[in-house]
């Protein structure tokens, strides 16, 4: 089966590594079921992934993609809960939970087999691309927003670096919750999406905001943690699940989070129950994923090209 794989590792460069072509299709164990692809969303894991961060040269060559949506072997449509081992279903309950491609082979290919704990219904609402684009990304803002930063309506929430997947996401989903959200980013384009998609004001980066914030939802990491933790009212929550831009700011704002008691909060992916909860919601209010571009397959390099410059507002989705 045709598919966009990591045949090797290099930090510096990691399209170098990224080759498109056959590969075998998945066998058949018990417990897990196989799914016929139609959609899979990039994801900065992908990058990642191609750089050897959560994948080893021992696992190559490892299909990319952790998102997906598809038909099952019922002729079901299905989304893909990206987990595997939570709960221990599938694979046993000693072993760690992983995401697709750090142990198993990805959705960027014609067809994945997942455990069939692992598959969801798709609401007819959602189109295979757009159903593609929520367990990864838009699950992640789910979570930081409505468990972790524990936000409720009429809350403000400051989402740091519009554009990216999970920025976006928080945006659209805070907007449509109720939330009173602003945003950030160094495009003045970017800043106009993100008002258009529901956010009350969007500030250059680093600029001041117009009032603190009850939660910051922060995937940026070094560039905007002080600003991130100054942006908070005494009490307030940051929640973070990426550092885009570093892993080590300059300044810490130590002093800060001790004397107003603000609380940091990291998070990562989501639960099976929290992407049926994501479903339903998307398909009861007409929340929609924000896609930047839809691309076939066999183009998968233009999606990761895209991903790797910034250059994108929303998601990449690549169709099988």
């Amino acid at each position: 089966m045709f598919a966009a794989y990591a045949a090797r590792i290099d930090r510096d460069q990691p399209l170098n590594g990224l080759e498109l072509g056959e590969r075998p299709a998945p066998g058949t164990r018990p417990g897990w079921t196989t799914v016929n692809v139609k959609a899979a969303s990039l994801n900065h894991h992908d990058l990642w992934s191609l750089r050897g961060v959560g994948l080893g040269e021992e696992a190559l060559p490892m299909i990319l993609g952790c998102d997906a949506a598809g038909t099952d072997e019922d002729g079901n449509e299905v989304v893909l809960h990206s987990v595997i081992g939570q709960s221990g279903h599938g694979v046993g309950p000693d072993e760690p939970r992983s995401i697709l491609t750090e142990r198993y082979q990805g959705t960027f290919a014609e067809q994945v087999t997942v455990p069939a704990w692992n598959v969801l219904p798709k609401p007819e609402e959602l189109s295979f691309a757009e159903a593609a684009c929520l367990p990864t990304a838009w699950l992640t803002a789910y979570r930081m927003l409505f468990t972790n930063a524990g936000v409720r309506p009429g809350d403000s929430v400051l989402v740091q670096g519009a554009g990216g997947g999970v920025a976006t996401a928080a945006i659209v989903l805070g907007a449509a919750a109720g939330l009173r959200v602003f945003a950030t980013s160094r495009s003045e384009d970017k800043r106009k999406r993100a008002v258009e998609l529901g956010a009350e004001a969007a500030l250059p980066t680093g600029e001041r905001l117009p009032q603190r914030v009850d939660a910051v939802i922060e995937t940026v990491g070094a560039a905007t943690w002080s600003h991130s933790v100054k942006s908070l009212k005494p009490g307030g929550t940051l929640v973070i699940s990426g550092a885009t831009s570093g892993f080590n700011p300059e300044r810490t704002e130590l002093n800060r989070i001790f004397f107003l008691e603000l609380k940091v909060v990291g998070s990562t992916m989501g639960s099976k129950d929290e992407l049926a909860s994501l479903l339903n919601f998307c398909a009861a209010k007409g929340v929609r994923p924000v896609i930047d571009t839809t691309l076939p397959l066999d183009r998968a390099r233009e999606g990761f090209a895209k991903l790797a410059e910034g250059e994108m507002f929303g998601k990449v989705v690549l169709t099988v």
